[in-house]
């Protein structure tokens, strides 16, 4: 394994060692980005975890050239069927329906597969009144599946707002990057948002924002906390800190826990 050489500061730390520091930089807080399999391992208590809707994978619905094959190649890189894994699992105890978008699938993209396997996460967390916890990690739409994709926008949200009518409550966790129709649906429809530090959030690119509003826009633009400042995510949160502070909203908010 080499060691890891940190984008924001230059340092150098041995690979084991960033990687038992949970994929962050010990010298500057810089936080890399995450596998689902990582995310679920420091997140959910062990051996709770238990996946459903593994079956739901991406089709071809416009004959879009060589997609299929990418999704293959994918599925045996990351390990996962599709952009999002969602399962059932408990946090300090907590039970609750949990979702991890995968950047390294397609940069997170939101297909109809991802987008039904987010929706049914939803109406899960609905119908047994369970807290969601998502962890959203994307590019947006995913362009072969055109006008499939964007509906999944329209959908997902739809199922957010079912779960939110059962009173059942939503934490959506934006990691690096959430951008696009996923930031611009389900991601920003959480009773709280959290955000990681130095997290990219935004719908379109800065370069695109810029150069239509002819203006110079800030340097920590589209940043979690650039954003945190204008009201859009509620908490940052390092990743240390998340278990911690997920089971205590998870508490506040009434549920109570499988093994007190």
């Amino acid at each position: 394994m080499t060691d890891f050489i940190c984008p924001r500061c230059g340092g150098t730390t041995p690979a084991d060692t960033f990687a038992a520091n949970r994929s962050v930089c010990g010298a500057c807080g810089y936080h890399a980005r995450l596998s689902w399999k990582e995310r679920i391992g420091f997140i959910a208590d062990r051996e709770t975890f238990a996946a459903f809707d593994e079956g739901l994978v991406s089709q071809n619905p416009l004959n879009f050239p060589g997609y299929e094959e990418k999704i293959r190649q994918l599925q045996e890189k990351t390990g996962a069927n599709e952009a999002v894994i969602t399962g059932s699992a408990a946090i300090l105890g907590y039970p609750v329906i949990i979702g991890v978008m995968e950047s390294a699938f397609m940069m997170g993209s939101m297909g109809s597969a991802a987008g039904e396997k987010i929706t049914r996460a939803f109406e899960r967390g609905a119908e047994q009144k369970l807290p969601v916890v998502l962890f959203t990690a994307s590019g947006g739409a995913r362009m072969q599946e055109g006008i499939f994709s964007l509906m999944q926008m329209a959908k997902t949200a739809g199922a957010a707002a079912r779960h939110s009518e059962a009173g059942a409550l939503y934490i959506a966790v934006l990691t690096d990057p959430t951008t696009g129709g996923v930031a611009a649906s389900f991601a920003s429809l959480g009773d709280i948002i959290m955000a990681e530090p130095g997290a990219l959030i935004g719908f379109a690119g800065k370069r695109v924002i810029q150069d239509t509003l002819g203006a110079r826009l800030p340097e920590n633009f589209q940043t979690a906390e650039f954003v945190r400042e204008k009201g859009f995510v509620d908490l940052i949160v390092p990743r240390h800190n998340q278990r911690s502070v997920l089971a205590r909203l998870i508490r506040m908010h009434g549920y109570q826990r499988r093994n007190p």
